[in-house]
């Protein structure tokens, strides 16, 4: 697995952008979570995930995405996905992850098609 981050450019200076490559498995899941952690401890709260390059995409990482995602709701902030690769989308549906944009829900992502819509969400 591959975690490049960013911020987000001009006027959404306030978002950070993660680009998640390859494969999450139990093995590796924990380092998404701090790499994701390691911005929300610094005071970033609106972050957008590029999963577009996922291959896989196990429970463990699942239930990191989901912490996160909780614990930036609880700070204000929001976590988006953005492009999800065929089998991230399979997952997430299947988890039972995915919330409307208009009626999001606790605990549920809004999901966007392309990293331009997520961060121009925000």
């Amino acid at each position: 697995m591959e975690i490049n981050v960013r911020d987000g450019q001009n006027h959404h200076e306030n978002i950070t952008i993660f680009e998640v490559v390859g494969r999450v498995t139990s093995d590796n899941a924990a380092e998404l979570g701090a790499a994701l952690d390691g911005v929300v401890n610094d005071g970033r709260t609106n972050l957008v995930v590029d999963l577009s390059g996922i291959e896989y995409m196990s429970s463990a990482g699942l239930r990191e995405m989901v912490r996160v995602l909780k614990r930036v709701k609880h700070s204000g902030g929001d976590l988006r996905l953005c492009a999800l690769s065929s089998d991230a989308q399979r997952v997430f549906n299947l988890a039972g992850l995915i919330s409307e944009k208009e009626n999001p829900l606790p605990g549920k992502f809004k999901v966007y098609p392309s990293l331009v819509e997520a961060v121009g969400s925000f």
